[in-house]
């Protein structure tokens, strides 16, 4: 089988297993579908069969650059202010066109960035 017929799942190293697990159960709904046998890591299930994976590795929590996962919803409406009302601020990033909620548009779809405790870059998507 090819890589690209194959399931691909993302993953974030975080600094305190706690803290992330409150984040991402708690601020963006997601459930554990898996934990590592000694409740290191949480894998969340999502659509169609993909992942979060969240571990820890304080040396490598937040470090990255760009986005390491987008999520692409039917309701961006809906879930922009259903995580705002969580608590969520979504980033705006200068030369990008976003508006003053932080949401860009991109052809027929738009797209709004967030991070964790970390500083992991999450996106949505949706029309």
């Amino acid at each position: 089988m090819s890589l690209s017929a194959s399931k691909i799942a993302a993953v974030a190293a975080v600094n305190d297993m706690v803290r992330a697990r409150n984040f991402y159960e708690e601020t963006l709904g997601l459930e554990p579908a898996e934990s590592g046998a000694d409740g290191t890591e949480v894998l969340y299930g999502c659509g169609d069969g993909t992942g979060l994976l969240v571990y820890p590795s304080p040396d490598h929590a937040g470090k990255g650059s760009a986005t390491i996962a987008a999520w692409e919803v039917d309701d961006f409406d809906a879930e922009v202010s259903a995580l705002r009302g969580r608590g969520i601020t979504f980033e705006v990033y200068e030369g990008f066109g976003q508006d003053e909620n932080g949401v860009m548009k991109m052809d027929q779809a738009r797209v709004a960035w967030f991070t964790d405790p970390d500083g992991n870059t999450f996106a949505i998507s949706g029309p």
